[in-house]
């Protein structure tokens, strides 16, 4: 399971602040996408309630659970304190504040979005502030590191061009090209900051999980470049508006997660874990979604069908990222509710175990259910179906709920 070191460890409140925060927020956003049926299914997503639901997703889900898992993990990995953790407490209220009076504003009067956009900024360069400070004790460096710290800086261009597009609602002019920063801003939070996250906190979580022992790491390497090469050429391809470059960079993409798909296989190979736990079975479910769906850009970027590109983004958001963190969080949980409320108490007193913190059946059914729900939904916006979007939406809106209850319930135990 997770390490724990007293001379590393967080205060418990800090990360489990942003949780609780997070998995509310991704059932407000789910609620919202399921009201917001009849538009989505026609292929309009540049609507202000889509914007609101993306970005309560992507910002108040995504996002929060990546910072509140950080600041529990990056001690834990790269054995160095977090630098001021009054500073994280402050920069919780401000970036939770932000994002829901940023999704508010983009729901009700998109113009007025900049004014909370730069609360919502102020709370995320805090946090990289945070995170910098942190990683630069770091007595030795390693390739999570490099991941981790790239992730981190693609974290900074996805809220410049973030920025800069409410400014141009709000202003009216543009300081660029609209549908470039548009671009460049999905480019850099969805395959830049939480893909780089994920892959960089992988290597930590795989072995941990399934006790693997005696693989190489030189693999990473390879992936890096490759995908660190991709985000630039498909950068360069939005820039240049260059079809051909961007097909370049999807291929660097696809070949770069396909290596990571190869180096997790290798490791799992050399795990002493016969049976891996459920919740992290889903885990692993995400990265061969990833592959599937990078192979799929990759098709599509040879002919630039950006409805269907769009809806495999929206895929790749629910099948890997979300689906990501919540096979991870199903572990991370309850191990760090266990570890502070029970940890000093064994042979004191009458403890629960660590298995009776959360029903692992009960949690497999909702991996299954959120799993079943994303390519449900993924097909329904295919096909522009609104009878299936509806149920398959339902039974996510439906997952959100009892998701939320889990955490809470675990919290209470």
């Amino acid at each position: 399971m997770i390490p724990t070191n007293t001379a590393y460890e967080t205060n418990i409140r800090l990360p489990f602040l942003f949780i609780v925060f997070g998995v509310i927020a991704f059932a407000a956003s789910q609620t919202i996408m399921l009201a917001a049926g009849p538009t989505i299914v026609n292929g309009a997503f540049r609507l202000p309630t889509i914007w609101a639901a993306a970005h309560l997703a992507m910002l108040g889900f995504a996002l929060m659970v990546a910072m509140g898992a950080m600041y529990q993990l990056v001690p834990v990995a790269f054995l160095t304190p977090i630098w001021s953790e009054r500073l994280g407490f402050v920069q919780f209220f401000i970036t939770a504040a932000g994002i829901a009076l940023f999704s508010a504003s983009l729901a009700f009067h998109a113009r007025a979005a900049f004014f909370p956009g730069l609360l919502l900024v102020l709370g995320i360069v805090l946090f990289l502030f945070q995170m910098a400070m942190t990683l630069r004790k770091q007595a030795k460096k390693n390739m999570m590191t490099l991941f981790v710290s790239t992730a981190l800086v693609c974290l900074l261009f996805t809220i410049v061009f973030g920025l800069t597009l409410a400014f141009h609602f709000w202003s009216g002019t543009q300081t660029m090209d609209h549908l470039f920063a548009l671009k460049t801003h999905i480019l850099f939070g969805v395959f830049g900051w939480f893909t780089l996250l994920i892959i960089g906190f992988s290597y930590k979580m795989v072995p941990m999980f399934s006790l693997a022992h005696g693989f190489s790491m030189k693999p990473a390497r390879y992936v890096y470049a490759a995908y660190v090469t991709g985000l630039a050429v498909t950068f360069v391809s939005f820039w240049q508006n260059h079809q051909a470059a961007f097909v370049a960079g999807a291929g660097l993409l696809f070949i770069a997660f396909a290596l990571f798909v190869y180096h997790i296989s290798s490791m799992l190979r050399k795990r002493m874990k016969k049976r891996l736990d459920r919740p992290f079975q889903f885990a692993l479910l995400a990265i061969a979604i990833a592959l599937i769906l990078h192979g799929a850009a990759f098709i599509l970027s040879f002919f630039g069908d950006h409805r269907k590109i769009a809806i495999v983004i929206y895929g790749y958001l629910l099948g890997w990222i979300m689906l990501s963190i919540i096979g991870y969080l199903y572990k991370i949980v309850p191990f760090l509710w266990w570890t502070h409320r029970y940890s000093k108490k064994i042979g004191k007193e009458n403890v629960p175990t660590l298995k009776q913190m959360v029903n692992e059946n009960w949690t497999a059914v909702q991996c299954a259910l959120f799993t079943i729900s994303a390519i449900g939904v993924t097909i329904a916006l295919a096909v522009s179906n609104l009878p299936l979007f509806y149920i398959a939406q339902g039974a996510m809106t439906l997952f959100s709920l009892l998701f939320v209850g889990t955490v809470i319930s675990v919290l209470r135990k």
